[in-house]
C-alpha cells in the first residue's frame, strides 16, 4: 500500500528527518510515489537524490508528474559531505516549502569516508532546524549502515512514521574514536607561531610547505585560506595568536592550527551555517567545505583544529 498523502505532511513541524528502509525495487516503488505525490499535494518544491538507474524507475512510476520534480544523481550530489550539507540548505532556504527525498550512496566509500556521511546526516538535524522542509532518507538495508539509524528522529515503519528508539541528538551523537586524543606531528613537521602581525607569513608558509609537498595549485589556495580564516579567527576571538604544524602524512597534507585559548564548547561548530546578515561564524563553515576532513579537539587549556587535504 504506498504511503498516504498525510504520511509526507509538513504540517507537524517546520523540519522533519525521517528514514526510510528499503530492501528492493518493488520496496522502493511502493513507498517513494506515494511520498512525491503527498508532498505535490502541498505544493511543495521537490528534489530527489538517488541513483541514475531509480531516478528512472521512479521517473516511470510518476508518468507527467516526473516533470514537476528537481533530480539529481547520488554520485554526483554525494561528493563532499559539508559541500552537500551546503547545497542541501542553500536549496531550503531559496524555497518556501520544500522536500527531499534523498539516498546516499553507501557503495564504495573507505571506513573513514562513511563516518563523514554518517555524521553528515547527524548534523543534518541542526543545520535544518527550523526550516520548513521535510527531509526522507532512503536506505537500502543491505548496503547501509547501521549507525545511520542513530541519525533519525523518525523512522518510516509499515506505512507509519514512528518516533525512532534509536535517535541520539546530533549535539550528543559520536561515532567510536570521536574522542581519542591527536597523535603527535612528526618530528620533521614545520611549526609557525602566529599573532595579528604574522598573518601574511604564516600563510606564506603553509603555501610553501603544501608546494613542496606536490599538492595541487587549486587545492593549496583552499588550504591556505581554510588555515588563514582559523587562525585569524584564534587572533579575533580566542587567545589572541597561536600555532600552525605542517606535515604530509601518506596521501595526505595536514594543518594543525592551536589556539591556546581554549574552550571551544560546541560539539557542532562550523557544521551551522551563519545567518546571512552575521558578520561571524563563517570560518570553520568555510574550512569544513573547503578542506577534505577537519577534526577539533578541544579542552580547558587549548584547541586542536585539524585540517586534512589530499595531495592526489
Amino acid at each position: 500500500m504506498p504511503v498516504q498523502p498525510e504520511r509526507a505532511s509538513l504540517d507537524s513541524g517546520p523540519f522533519a528527518h525521517t528514514a526510510v528502509a528499503y530492501g528492493s525495487d518493488e520496496d522502493f516503488l511502493r513507498v517513494v510515489p506515494g511520498l512525491v505525490s503527498g508532498g505535490l499535494r502541498e505544493e511543495c518544491q521537490i528534489l530527489v537524490v538517488t541513483c541514475e538507474r531509480k531516478l528512472d524507475l521512479l521517473s516511470g512510476a510518476l508518468g507527467e508528474d516526473a516533470r514537476l520534480i528537481d533530480c539529481r544523481p547520488s554520485d554526483r550530489w554525494y561528493a563532499h559531505p559539508v559541500r552537500t550539507l551546503a547545497a542541501y540548505h542553500d536549496y531550503v532556504r531559496q524555497r518556501d516549502r520544500t522536500m527531499i527525498i534523498a539516498e546516499p550512496r553507501w557503495s564504495g566509500w573507505t571506513g573513514r569516508q562513511a563516518r563523514e556521511w554518517i555524521r553528515h546526516e547527524s548534523v543534518i538535524n541542526t543545520t535544518f532546524a527550523g526550516l520548513r522542509t521535510a527531509v526522507w532518507c532512503l536506505y537500502d538495508r543491505t548496503t547501509a549502515p547501521r549507525d545511520i539509524l542513530r541519525t533519525h528522529p523518525s523512522r518510516l515503519e509499515a506505512d507509519d512514521v514512528e518516533p525512532s528508539r534509536l535517535y541520539v541528538p546530533p549535539e550528543r551523537f559520536s561515532l567510536p574514536g570521536d574522542e581519542l586524543p591527536f597523535t603527535d606531528p612528526p618530528p620533521a613537521a614545520v611549526a609557525v607561531a602566529f599573532t595579528p602581525e604574522l598573518l601574511g607569513g604564516l600563510r606564506r608558509t603553509v603555501s610553501e610547505q603544501a608546494r613542496r609537498a606536490g599538492m595541487d595549485r587549486n587545492l593549496i589556495a583552499s588550504l591556505v585560506l581554510s588555515v588563514s580564516e582559523i587562525a585569524a579567527n584564534s587572533v579575533e576571538h580566542g587567545a589572541g595568536h597561536g600555532q600552525v604544524t605542517l606535515w604530509p602524512q601518506g596521501d595526505e597534507f595536514v594543518c594543525e592550527v592551536t589556539d591556546p585559548g581554549g574552550g571551544l564548547d560546541d560539539p557542532l561548530a562550523g557544521y551551522r551555517p551563519p545567518e546571512p546578515e552575521s558578520q561571524r561564524g563563517y570560518g570553520l563553515w568555510i574550512s569544513r567545505q573547503l578542506c577534505d576532513r577537519l577534526e577539533i579537539r578541544s579542552s580547558p587549556e587549548r584547541v586542536r583544529i585539524r585540517l586534512y587535504m589530499s595531495l592526489r
